[in-house]
């Protein structure tokens, strides 16, 4: 079957995740600056999540525009993926709430280390799917990004841990940093 309706479904579900995080940005009930001021962990945890999901649904379009078609297994590993994207915005929210504090900050960064984890199984089905020649094998190639994001996500992980929160909280956000430049890849392949 053609990638339509699984694009659809996943542009569906990123929305909805997007609108769940930002419902977790309170209303203050004082007209001050001070008030709008308390909210700053929330509203950074937000950003740093919003960013993720943009990247997400930025890098799930160009890999589904040079893919034909998927099959069941590939619909699981989609949904693999979306079940840990769900799951941002509780440990945004956790993460905010508590100021980033250690125990929140290793959790959303575990949340992190299994998106990439779970992208990196749906591209490896996408690509089974269309061969080791198809213009997403190559386009993807060595995926230097790909391999060193887990890596940056574990030392976040570790950093909060041992460290503290922001060695982790700088880790996480270095890595979205890093996939914020663009990636021309997928486009040269289309070009091509």
């Amino acid at each position: 079957m053609g990638t339509g309706r699984l694009e659809a479904f996943s542009d569906g579900v990123l929305a909805i995740i997007i609108t769940i995080m930002v419902l977790e940005l309170k209303v203050p009930h004082d007209a001050s600056l001070a008030a709008l001021s308390e909210l700053w962990p929330v509203f950074l945890s937000y950003v740093l999540s919003f960013t993720y999901v943009g990247i997400y649904w930025n890098n799930h379009h160009h890999m589904m525009h040079v893919s034909r078609s998927v099959t069941g297994d590939i619909l699981w590993a989609n949904l693999h993926l979306l079940f840990w994207l769900s799951l941002l915005p509780f440990t945004t929210g956790w993460m905010g709430e508590n100021h980033f504090e250690r125990l929140p900050t290793i959790l959303y960064g575990l949340n992190l280390l299994l998106c990439a984890i779970a992208y990196y199984i749906l591209e490896q089905r996408l690509i089974a799917g269309e061969g080791k020649d198809s213009a997403l094998a190559r386009a993807v190639g060595k995926d230097a990004k790909g391999k060193i994001s887990p890596v940056l996500y574990m030392a976040g992980i570790a950093g909060s841990w041992f460290v503290g929160p922001w060695l982790g909280l700088l880790f996480f956000a270095g890595t979205a940093a890093m996939w914020l430049v663009p990636d021309t890849r997928i486009e040269r392949q289309i070009n091509n």
